[in-house]
């Protein structure tokens, strides 16, 4: 990374503050998921977002048009691990507001970053099929939360995520990654047992949703001819340790993100540090 630019120096802090109180612990630890309001103010997320949506941009990778694209790839472009890179991004992923919220939702007492990664949805993008990220993740524990956070106004017709209320306590339901599939295979399940969906609604920039690993989700098209920008960092407990992968895509997370890591051993490769 370059050394501190000016405007990257005079970046907002995102000083450590409480914002969970344990009511919203407890509705967290029933649902699954919970939406918290201004985890970040309108004014830090103002100077965060030239430089989060720059390097985004910069880094992105993905240049086909829509329709050439498969599911996964119509849901959004996905850019991942912008600390590394971007100092400014660095600062944002880093935050310790963030990362308490994290852990006092979780009920544990200090959290490591997995990774962060820019989602962002462009116009006429496709809907991001049910699915539960923690398929991807090789980790041994089910204390792992990913925050969901607006860049720009996420209105009723661009959409937030949709939510499946208490699917975080059945554990992993199969080997399915994001596709046509998981979303035939979820909404079945999701009839089969009576579960109850939730959508948050609509949300501000710096507000944010959490949801566990496991928390079976999915989210909208966007149908406006504005890009819907959403920063996420995801987090473990700091005492994870790594599992065996028993799929393609937690190999190749294990390989990424856990990089020097195997399984039995603590999920602590230099790409994750302990954040609060």
């Amino acid at each position: 990374m370059t050394e501190l630019s000016t405007s990257v120096r005079d970046l907002p802090p995102l000083e450590d503050r409480s914002l969970v109180t344990p009511e919203m612990a407890e509705a967290y630890s029933r649902n699954g998921h919970i939406l918290v309001r201004g985890v970040a103010t309108g004014e830090e997320i103002a100077a965060f977002r030239p430089v989060l949506r720059g390097a985004a941009l910069k880094f992105n990778r993905e240049t086909r048009p829509l329709e050439e694209r498969d599911v996964f790839g119509r849901a959004f472009l996905q850019v991942m691990n912008l600390w590394t890179v971007d100092e400014g991004a660095r600062r944002f992923t880093f935050a310790r507001r963030f990362a308490r919220v994290a852990a006092e939702l979780m009920g544990v007492e200090a959290v490591r970053l997995y990774h962060d990664q820019a989602l962002f949805k462009e116009p006429g993008g496709g809907p991001t099929p049910f699915h539960q990220d923690q398929h991807y993740w090789p980790l041994d524990t089910d204390k792992t939360i990913t925050m969901w956070m607006p860049l720009v106004p996420v209105t009723e017709a661009v959409g937030s995520m949709t939510f499946v209320t208490g699917s975080h306590r059945l554990g992993g339901l199969g080997d399915l990654p994001i596709s046509d599939e998981s979303e035939e295979t979820f909404r079945a399940y999701i009839v089969a047992r009576g579960l109850e969906t939730v959508t948050h609604g609509a949300m501000n920039p710096g507000d944010a949703t959490f949801h566990s690993g496991w928390t079976i989700h999915g989210a909208p098209g966007n149908p406006t001819g504005s890009v819907r920008e959403i920063m996420t960092v995801i987090y473990m407990a700091a005492d994870t340790r790594v599992t065996e992968p028993d799929n393609p895509n937690r190999v190749d997370d294990l390989a990424t993100w856990l990089p020097g890591c195997a399984p039995g051993d603590l999920a602590a490769s230099p790409l994750n540090p302990v954040l609060w």
